[in-house]
């Protein structure tokens, strides 16, 4: 079996015999739900090849290719009216070089408008009777002198824009260098809302018919609305909740058929799915859908590393969705940002917003935001959280989706704590023999030392149960050798961190761990912070606030553990560990 990793062309895909999940149904959906229509997902979650699916659907040049494309796919047994009736231009911004002065992108823009244009013209010049003049200093008066020979035809132009918001990316990931830049663009007369403007007057004078948009945020058509302000957002309709990106079943029948190449059983492939759902799984784009949906991207990385080796890849986070940490850096940086990302590793209070906010430009993401939604929003609309249904006010709220994403914030967080080589050799050193002893001593003095100075002035001090748990979820967060569950469910109750070792790495010495975390103020237990220090971890063990504490957490544990030998069915072994954290100074276990 082929798995079309990296590969966005349907034809390509059609015709190769590669892997592919139907979703042609929701074509009809489409046309009904407007002609200017924007969809928004994170990066590399399949908006390209959607894009092509719709390009081959509706050119007029490939009617002869209809049955072949689409004969054995859904929309094929009931193809719409409009199938093949359509001039298409298909233009990719992220194709635009946004580097250089408002000029060079300018002209940058012009040259790839005005290429795909002549492409247009080459494709379907047997159907175009009056000449297209191309303005290479003008792009807009190249699109409004096609516009104008395709209303002599007996067709309309169907216009697909992949990546319409590259520009304010670049401002993202560098604000200092693409600022002025972007608003050149987008403000007054700038080129890309003069573009933009210009289909709107294309659409209005019916010589458009159909536009459809996709990128990662509505950043851009909020700084050009009185430009283009005609546009339906499909992005949060359940109808297209999973237009991009796989379901548990879908990928539970590819694995099957992987199977029989290697020999695998049905537990294996059930063990497999579940890898597949902890690290690509928990995507959810309508809080009117309870169910999730993969990354597709990283599920074909898997699928495709899986079938040519018959085991897993060492690295489940795909080098190309990396890139996403820029994200989380950026939004890091804005005011109130660090402490919303820090709030975000802490499941058992998860973030909540009353709604997406909808409408922002490049101005809100570089100024103080005035509302408090708007930095979780712009954290679901680059993927790293995402919609987990409401609360008991009726708020939104917001989750990491799994365990790659996770990986993003924790390496964020352990650079700025750790930066230097040595301590991050040391960290390595000190978790290697936790992970395989379960012995506390040497991770705890780490923490200690390194992390708590730092933590105790940063954002995170509001809650001290959450800094201790904080501080080993990031120390330890290690996704080549564990599953890590932050708030474990354990049937009604939820534990502290759990460590669960990758099924493909149960062969080595490595153990499974639950730890139980409690905080205790320096009040609790009577002790000033320079008399804290010259404690012994005996004599604070032995103190009664302390001793208390340890004694709930054990028993939380004996309970915990209980629950999970029953949920695994055998007898892995399993380390306990209760710590308790005293006035963000010292370790007790």
């Amino acid at each position: 079996m082929n798995f079309p990793y990296g590969i966005a062309d349907f034809r390509k895909i059609r015709g190769g015999g590669y892997f592919y999940v139907d979703r042609t149904n929701r074509i009809p959906l489409i046309e009904n739900s407007g002609s200017q229509l924007v969809f928004l997902r994170p990066r590399r979650f399949g908006k390209s090849l959607w894009l092509s699916t719709l390009e081959n659907y509706y050119d007029l040049a490939r009617a002869d290719d209809f049955e072949r494309l689409f004969g054995g796919l859904k929309i094929g047994r009931n193809p719409t009216p409009l199938h093949n009736r359509y001039f298409i231009l298909k233009l990719n911004f992220s194709m635009v070089n946004p580097e250089g002065n408002h000029a060079a992108i300018r002209q940058a823009l012009f040259d790839h408008v005005n290429i795909q244009i002549e492409n247009l013209v080459a494709r379907y010049g047997s159907w175009l009777q009056q000449p297209v003049r191309i303005q290479r200093d003008n792009a807009v008066t190249s699109l409004q002198s096609l516009l104008g020979a395709i209303s002599q035809t007996a067709y309309k132009l169907y216009l697909l824009v992949d990546e319409y918001d590259n520009f304010a990316n670049e401002v993202m990931i560098s604000p200092v260098r693409g600022t002025n830049r972007y608003q050149e663009l987008v403000q007054g007369e700038g080129t890309i809302k003069t573009f933009f403007k210009a289909v709107k007057d294309g659409a209005e004078r019916g010589q458009i018919d159909r536009t459809f948009l996709t990128g990662v945020s509505p950043v851009v058509l909020s700084d050009i609305t009185s430009g283009y302000n005609v546009t339906s957002d499909i992005s949060v309709d359940p109808d297209y909740h999973d237009l991009c990106g796989f379901n548990a079943d879908e990928l539970r029948a590819v694995l099957e058929t992987v199977a029989v190449v290697h020999g695998f059983d049905a537990g294996q492939v059930e063990t497999a799915l579940a890898l597949m759902r902890d690290f690509y799984n928990g995507y959810r784009f309508s809080v009117q859908r309870k169910d999730r949906v993969y990354n597709p991207t990283l599920a074909l990385y898997f699928l495709q590393y899986l079938a040519r080796h018959g085991e897993y890849p060492a690295h489940l986070l795909d080098d190309n969705l990396a890139m996403d940490r820029n994200r989380i850096h950026y939004v890091a940086r804005l005011p109130h940002g660090e402490t919303l990302i820090n709030r975000a590793l802490n499941p058992a209070e998860p973030l909540a917003i009353s709604q997406l906010v909808n409408r922002f430009g490049v101005q809100d993401m570089l100024t103080a935001p005035r509302n408090p939604d708007f930095l979780a929003t712009l954290l679901y609309y680059f993927g790293v959280l995402t919609l987990a249904g409401r609360n008991e006010w009726g708020e939104l709220i917001l989750t990491i989706p799994n365990q790659v994403i996770r990986k993003l914030y924790v390496e964020r967080l352990r650079e700025q704590l750790l930066p230097a080589y040595d301590d991050q050799e040391q960290r390595q050193a000190i978790c290697r023999r936790f992970y395989t002893t379960g012995d506390l001593g040497p991770l705890c003095e780490l923490l200690e030392q390194k992390y708590f100075k730092v933590f105790d002035n940063r954002d995170l001090r509001w809650s001290n149960e959450l800094v201790v748990k904080t501080a080993f979820l990031v120390t330890l967060f290690n996704d080549a050798f564990y599953i890590m569950d932050s708030e474990p469910a354990l049937e009604r109750r939820y534990g502290d961190l759990l460590l669960r070792v990758r099924p493909d790495m149960r062969q080595y010495t490595l153990l499974d761990h639950l730890l139980e975390f409690k905080a205790l103020s320096l009040k609790a237990v009577g002790l000033t912070s320079a008399e804290l220090v010259t404690k012994t971890r005996e004599e604070l063990r032995a103190l009664p606030a302390v001793a208390t504490a340890l004694q709930e957490a054990e028993q939380q544990l004996a309970a915990y553990w209980e629950i999970l030998e029953r949920q695994a069915g055998d007898s892995r072994p399993l380390q306990t560990h209760a710590v308790v954290g005293i006035g963000l100074e010292r370790l007790v276990w």
